[in-house]
């Protein structure tokens, strides 16, 4: 065939046009649904096909271009309209067709990419070199194995934060998931991440099979994935493995020292190792409670006794001592030996670092020195949520506000889904009285634990301190004398006076006493201090001195093995001034007052204290003093969830004898809102 008269033919049959309209129709589909499909989260793979559709039906069109043709009594076979010549018509239709699509194509190009930097803009805190590693699946037939994927992840997320380059989300936020989730986009968005990390272990006798894979969560794409089958004694080197190869796979780069840091080994001894791995796991089971340190406390005590020269449990030892000891203040020796013996093992591991820091700021409240030590390892450990959350802390006892903020802000980047750090970083709104924004935290708290007692009780306290009496008793529905919460129940107790209802909340505490097993002799001596408040207010003067007698015999105890301890201190002073005993409430709240007097956030709260004291022996004009300078200023209450508000002064009978003096009455209306 004559090439010229064969393209002739193509042109005759109209498949030139057709082609063409075709590209330009496919142009404008392919631009619409690739604005579209992320709309609606259509997975990486949707997109292929439709393209892959699109472009195999050209030639289906072109097929058809030349064996019909469209005419005004329809579609006919280009070989019948040959036989039957036909006028040619001149209609130029399709070419303003084209045009307009043309148009919409290139419009559709130009908002795409304005769009695309748009969402670029708004993901620019989201990482391309971001990951979340998820709870590994136990795959071991014995399901008691479970502590033992969880420490292999938990040592690969600590293998990870120590890469500079990478955002890594810490395990509170993770563990909250699935092992193997299908929803791997919407979680990622949760977290605020571009990868995650899927990974099993199965642990049978001596041998351990790692399995991970790293995907990208926005395409549902596998970047890599490894296998590494070791026994039990060759184990300690697989999280360094991981973590570097997660590294090379998001171009992540690596320091000399970081890459100094995967060449180390732990232990050469399995048993120990295991124990620390159970270590890690019960740690890992509550923040919020004192129980899960002392299991993890009695694992790091064998791991240590398996290797003395395991430095890594030692430093982990000597933090689970430290945390304990603000709660019971009985640790500090046994956390100083632990601290001591990393120290001569491996003084540079930033475990070690951060006992040194936990030592530094529980025990010795040297904060200056803990503040030195946290930014020293926060270099070591650049990706840890758990050193700008201590900074924070730090920032609060030195009284620098708008550094708190920062660093809680910096924490929640990193731990997202951590409800203790979203209930602690709204405390710290509450003590600044930012109450929408402390509310704001708690509802995220309560959207991934709903019906969370602490959370609820939390909200409370700020409706309490905003005089909104009906909701803070919505959010305490579910309180009673047998629900398990330090916190909800004294919330409940307030409530109940706030409300003038005293009988109802000495019988709830007198019911509590009756049926619930308390947890320690501290928690028994607070809860008498609080009966026998109520019993007073009650008109119940025998019972209130019963209680307040017990509560003064417990806690006087406390205070004399603890004399450090300002926590107990507090509530012993109180019990003092229940029973009349006036020179013994002074003297313990002076001395509160002096334990604290370096803590900018707590010192007001022994200030606090002593305003009470002052109210409750007539001295009206040094309570009221005290309590006008109290308004003013940002501080941890010692009475209340929050700090001392107007709404506060007016809805509790503690203040009763101040309500005749016109100083107080002024302060009760000031700033009402």
């Amino acid at each position: 065939m004559d090439p010229r008269s064969f393209f002739a033919e193509l042109k005759r049959r109209n498949v030139y046009k057709v082609a063409f309209a075709y590209l330009v129709v496919a142009w404008l589909l392919i631009q619409t649904a690739s604005i579209l499909f992320p709309i609606f989260e259509a997975p990486g793979w949707v997109m292929k096909i439709f393209v892959t559709v699109v472009a195999a039906g050209l030639s289906i069109a072109l097929i058809l271009a030349w064996a019909f043709e469209l005419t005004p009594e329809g579609i006919k076979r280009t070989e019948d309209l040959d036989r039957t010549p036909q006028p040619r018509s001149r209609n130029r239709a399709w070419i303003y067709v084209l045009i307009i699509a043309g148009v919409l194509s290139v419009g559709l190009f130009f908002l795409g990419r304005f769009t695309a930097v748009q969402k670029s803009e708004k993901s620019d805190d989201v990482s391309s070199k971001s990951i979340a590693v998820l709870p590994f699946e136990n795959l071991s037939d014995d399901k008691a194995n479970a502590y033992f994927a969880t420490g292999i992840q938990d040592e690969i997320m600590t293998g990870l934060a120590k890469i500079a380059d990478l955002k890594v989300i810490s395990r509170t936020s993770t563990q909250q998931y699935q092992s193997k989730p299908g929803n791997l986009s919407q979680i990622a968005k949760q977290l605020g991440v571009v990868h995650v990390l899927e990974g099993s272990v199965q642990k049978v006798g001596e041998q351990v099979r790692v399995n991970v894979q790293l995907i990208r969560a926005d395409h549902d794409s596998h970047l890599w994935a490894q296998t590494y089958d070791r026994k039990l004694t060759d184990i300690f080197g697989v999280e360094g493995d991981v973590a570097k190869s997660i590294a090379q796979a998001l171009q992540a780069k690596l320091s000399g020292r970081e890459e100094q840091a995967f060449a180390g080994k732990p232990t050469s001894n399995p048993d120990a190792y295991d124990a620390y791995l159970r270590g890690l796991a019960a740690e890992g089971e509550s923040v919020d409670t004192v129980y899960s340190t002392q299991k993890a406390i009695s694992f790091y005590k064998r791991a240590v006794h398996l290797d003395p020269a395991f430095a890594l449990a030692w430093g982990r030892l000597s933090r689970a001592h430290s945390i304990f000891y603000p709660s019971f203040g009985d640790s500090t020796e046994a956390a100083k030996r632990a601290l001591e013996t990393a120290q001569k093992l491996q003084p540079d591991l930033p475990e070690t670092m951060l006992a040194l820091a936990q030592y530094q700021y529980s025990e010795l409240r040297d904060y200056h020195a803990a503040k030195t030590t946290f930014l020293r390892v926060s270099k070591m450990l650049p990706g840890s949520s758990e050193i700008p959350a201590a900074l924070a802390q730090i920032a609060r006892r030195q009284g620098n506000w708008e550094q708190v903020v920062a660093y809680y802000d910096q924490a929640l980047v990193l731990d997202p889904r951590n409800v203790e750090l979203l209930a602690e970083t709204a405390e710290n709104y509450d003590d600044l009285r930012r109450f929408d924004n402390g509310l704001k935290l708690y509802d995220r708290a309560l959207d991934i634990r709903p019906n969370d007692v602490d959370l609820l009780a939390s909200k409370a306290g700020i409706y309490q301190a905003q005089g909104n009496l009906i909701q803070a008793a919505r959010c305490l529905e579910g309180v009673n004398a047998l629900t398990p919460s330090y916190e909800a129940v004294p919330q409940k107790v307030a409530q109940l006076i706030f409300e003038r209802n005293y009988r109802d909340a000495a019988r709830l505490l007198e019911t509590r006493f009756a049926q619930f097993q308390f947890g320690s002799e501290l928690e028994v001596g607070i809860f008498k201090e609080f009966l026998a408040f109520s019993r007073l207010l009650a008109g119940d003067a025998a019972g209130a001195k019963a209680s307040a007698e017990q509560a003064r015999n417990i806690l006087e105890v406390i205070c004399k093995n603890q004399p450090d301890n300002d926590f107990p201190a507090i509530f012993l002073s109180r019990a003092y001034a229940v029973l009349g005993e006036k020179d013994s409430a002074y003297k313990e709240g002076q001395r509160v007052r002096a334990l604290v007097k370096d803590d900018a956030i707590r010192r007001p709260g022994a200030e606090e204290n002593l305003a009470l004291i002052e109210a409750r022996f007539g001295n009206n004009a040094r309570a009221i003093s005290i309590i006008a300078h109290l308004l003013q200023i940002p501080y941890q209450s010692s009475l209340y969830a929050t700090p001392l508000t107007p709404a506060l002064l007016r809805l509790d009978p503690a203040w009763d004898a101040l309500r005749s003096d016109p100083k107080f009455q002024k302060l009760c209306r000031d700033a009402a809102h």
